[in-house]
């Protein structure tokens, strides 16, 4: 069974783009979104984002649980945002028009909602595309197309670590947690949730200590390679920029201007319906 946000070798057009391309298209794809909430924008990037998804065939198993703790987080976010801002929507938008009064000063507006919906879309259209990164981008390669377009190597390789290592430690979370459970302490959900919380820190313990091992090792055997000794270094898994990496680049790019026309004429980042 593969480990969550684990790198995934697929024959896809996805796939086949070099690790360089993915991040310049996920920079300018965050870009865009954060700089406009036109609806029609921002559902458009939606649409886009999962027509990648599926392009890639990577399996929404895969990435199940990740999407699950986001919404858990999206939910939160929207209730804190009219918790903390019931208003927003209003003075945004600059108009009223009650649905509900709930309690106290809190009334449910058609602004409002219409405010928190563009919030969620936002992370909508940005997160398929941002675990597409992760799971379609082999660390190796991208370390040397990142080197390639300029950026210092050893910098680069401390990249591709960082994604290899996240994997490494979902493994080792699990095995640490069967072995802790095969010593008596209760983590299924047979027992409280307060338990185990508890529970919890004897598994932090050891992966924290297993973590840092883990590093000494990896320091250690790069030091007797001498590994930054020299300027320049080769790569194995090094892929050269081909036309499809130059056409996903320019799709990116034409989305990034087509959310700063939208914001030009909208007077601002937000399009208003109510005018």
């Amino acid at each position: 069974m593969s480990a969550m946000l684990e790198y995934q070798d697929l024959k896809s057009p996805i796939h086949k783009l070099t690790g360089a391309t993915k991040l310049i298209a996920l920079i300018f794809w965050a870009l865009a979104s954060m700089i406009t909430y036109d609806t029609r924008i921002l559902g458009g990037m939606f649409i886009l984002s999962i027509i990648m998804f599926k392009v890639s065939k990577v399996k929404f198993k895969d990435i199940s649980f990740v999407l699950y703790l986001i919404l858990i987080f999206l939910l939160i976010n929207n209730i804190a945002i009219f918790l903390f801002a019931p208003y927003e929507g209003v003075k945004i938008y600059q108009g009223r028009t009650d649905i509900l009064h709930l309690f106290g000063s809190y009334t449910l507006t058609t602004q409002q909602l219409f405010y928190q919906f563009n919030v969620t879309l936002k992370y909508f259209s940005i997160i398929p595309v941002a675990l597409l990164f992760m799971v379609t981008t082999n660390p190796s390669e991208f370390a040397a197309s990142l080197n390639r377009i300029g950026v210092n190597y050893k910098i680069a390789y401390s990249v591709a670590i960082a994604l290899r290592y996240i994997p490494d430690v979902q493994r080792d979370y699990k095995d640490i947690s069967f072995a802790q459970q095969a010593r008596g302490i209760e983590m299924s959900k047979k027992t409280s949730l307060i338990s185990r919380i508890k529970n919890s820190a004897a598994i932090i313990m050891p992966l924290v200590l297993s973590s840092l091992e883990r590093i000494e090792s990896i320091s250690s055997a790069m030091e007797l390679r001498a590994f930054g000794n020299s300027k320049k270094r080769t790569w194995y898994s090094g892929k050269p920029f081909a036309k499809r990496d130059y056409i996903a680049i320019s799709i990116v790019i034409c989305v990034f201007i087509a959310a700063l026309v939208a914001t030009k004429i909208n007077g601002g980042r937000f399009f208003n319906p109510f005018l």
